[in-house]
């Protein structure tokens, strides 16, 4: 994720982008989804260069879009303007990209393999079930898949590696409809456990390379910590499901062999009727 050293650091300077690619400020604020006030707002601040002018047009390139978009990430993320301000202007331009694959590397984990269209009888034939339709609704009312409009054979899979493994677990039995239903205690649960990793993550980690004012010369060594954190994470969380997995089956095993053991005690008092 780190950035392109080959490619020319456009942000740096008042020359156009790669490719000459230029913008008035309407393509620039719709390109960096923001609103034309804001960026005039921003370009007061001095949070972005002066535009090149031709006549009464301001004309901006690929570095001013760059930095409008990592403004943009820092605001998302819940900083105060005054930090984002600090935090942009007292670093060189050079960390802008940087920064921006910082923020990117920590929203892959969420990112899935690209989607995948398939057939609703395909859908149906990784399960080993009969195609219904109804458990289809349910997997898009999840937000797991989504139709084609104007398609009424193939859906749309959003996230082919969950359904693809909830497919197996049908497969080997359980019943489409309770795999379906686990889909949000999972969803939930886990979401809890990635928000405060990354809460951690960005408390000891990144507010600290921002609150330095994101030198540029710490940032390949911030991206690899998050970097090889991330994997680390996912290893720790899939361990940790296992041994709970595995106590819980304990658990409920030892549950049920106790429940069959007053049964056959039971059976043994009763006396025989006449």
């Amino acid at each position: 994720m780190a950035a392109d050293p080959s490619r020319p650091d456009d942000g740096a300077s008042g020359a156009p982008a790669e490719g000459g690619d230029e913008y008035t400020i309407d393509e620039l604020a719709a390109r960096a989804g923001m609103t034309v006030r804001n960026v005039r707002a921003y370009a007061g601040r001095g949070l972005i260069e002066p535009p090149r002018l031709e006549g009464r047009t301001g004309y901006y390139h690929r570095g001013h879009l760059q930095r409008l978009r990592l403004v943009r990430e820092f605001l998302d993320r819940g900083y105060t303007l005054a930090a984002v301000e600090k935090a942009v202007l007292s670093s060189p331009v050079a960390a802008t990209g940087p920064a921006l694959d910082l923020l990117q590397l920590l929203d892959e984990p969420g990112r899935d393999v690209e989607p995948e269209v398939m057939t609703r009888d395909a859908l149906a034939a990784l399960a080993h079930v009969p195609r219904e339709d109804a458990l289809i609704d349910a997997l898009v009312d999840f937000g797991l898949v989504e139709w084609i409009e104007g398609d009424d054979e193939s859906v749309r899979v959003l996230y082919p590696a969950i359904v693809r493994n909830g497919a197996a677990a049908v497969s080997l039995g359980l019943p489409a409809a309770e795999v379906i239903a686990l889909f949000p205690a999972i969803r939930d649960h886990l979401r809890a456990v990635a928000d405060e990793f990354v809460g951690r993550a960005v408390s000891t980690i990144i507010r600290p390379f921002i609150d330095r004012g994101l030198p540029a010369a710490d940032a390949p060594a911030v991206l690899s910590t998050v970097e090889q954190l991330l994997p680390v994470a996912s290893q720790v969380t899939y361990a940790m499901f296992r041994h709970e997995l595995s106590a819980a089956i304990e658990q409920e095993i030892g549950a049920q062999l106790d429940e069959i053991g007053s049964q056959l005690r039971g059976s043994r008092t009763t006396p025989p009727a006449r």
